[in-house]
């Protein structure tokens, strides 16, 4: 049987704690699970909460995104930040109307087939929506199991063959229990053992914590820097996007001129854009979201 020293621990805090979100619900569906994974990948809840309610409002199925043109899927993606994110969404329904006749497939192997599905997309899916045993590896769980087991106060950038050997030693033997583990463990990191400021006298495994343990030594690593946003090309790309989200069709190039002044970064950011499939150049000059 596998020991895992903070499971009991852990289950019984997020009993406790754990926030009542509905992609968490005995009820939430296969599909509005995965809605929410690809929406929370590098954005907060209180963000992704509005968005999911209604993205899963208006496409409850996979077959209802599929049978919309994709530019739907970006423009009810709106300021939520990463819309490639939208046309991964979009893709994967079509995919799974195509492959697995509109259901959200219980396999991890398949769910890593779809677009846009990383390791880390098709393990939590899996685990969440269908009670699998996989490892779950986010940046909440990453960061406690640095603390708790290696005892340094961040993880490296980039996930290392020894952090899944580290987190698959820590899975529950039962299934269902894993899969509780799973999510518990990424609350914990979200609302306890975050990354700046933890709240280490309210971790149920303080005592227990390599990295406390050890007088909660600075990082000694790469510095870690936050992500600018204000004058990067992400800024003008959500600007020009934003153009072409709130018209009713498409749109002259004087219109997307007008968002940014710095012409050689507009037209950079415009190209990406178009180079991504988020935008539509049409041959009278316009530009609309893609059909």
């Amino acid at each position: 049987m596998n020991e895992n020293p903070y499971s009991t621990a852990v289950l019984a805090w997020y009993e406790a704690n754990a926030r009542d979100l509905p992609w968490r619900r005995p009820e939430a569906t296969p599909w509005e699970i995965l809605i929410s994974e690809i929406m929370l990948q590098q954005t907060p809840v209180v963000r992704v909460l509005p968005a999911w309610e209604a993205w899963v409002e208006r496409w409850p199925r996979p077959a209802d995104l599929a049978a919309e043109p994709a530019g739907e899927a970006v423009r009810m993606w709106n300021r939520l930040g990463y819309p490639r994110r939208a046309l991964n969404l979009h893709a994967c329904a079509r995919a799974i109307v195509e492959r697995h006749d509109g259901r959200v497939p219980d396999s991890h192997s398949d769910l890593l087939a779809l677009p846009g599905v990383g390791p880390y997309t098709a393990a939590a899916v899996a685990s969440f929506a269908f009670g699998q045993r996989h490892a779950i590896l986010d940046t909440n769980v990453r960061r406690v199991l640095a603390r708790a087991e290696t005892g340094i106060e961040y993880p490296p950038k980039t996930q290392t063959k020894a952090e899944v050997r580290l987190a698959e030693s820590l899975l529950p033997d039962a299934p269902a229990v894993a899969a509780r583990w799973g999510v518990a463990v990424m609350e914990l990191g979200a609302l306890v053992c975050t990354a700046r400021s933890p709240k280490c006298a309210d971790c149920p495994i303080l005592d227990r914590c390599s990295w406390v343990l050890a007088g909660r030594p600075p990082h000694d690593g790469p510095p870690r820097r936050g992500q600018t946003y204000a004058g990067t090309d992400r800024q003008v790309r959500g600007r020009l996007l934003a153009v072409l989200r709130e018209a009713p069709g498409p749109v002259a190039k004087e219109a997307l001129d007008a968002v940014w002044d710095k012409s050689v970064q507009r037209e950079r950011a415009l190209d990406a854009l178009v180079a991504d499939g988020l935008v539509d150049p049409l041959e009278d000059g316009t530009y609309a979201l893609p059909g």
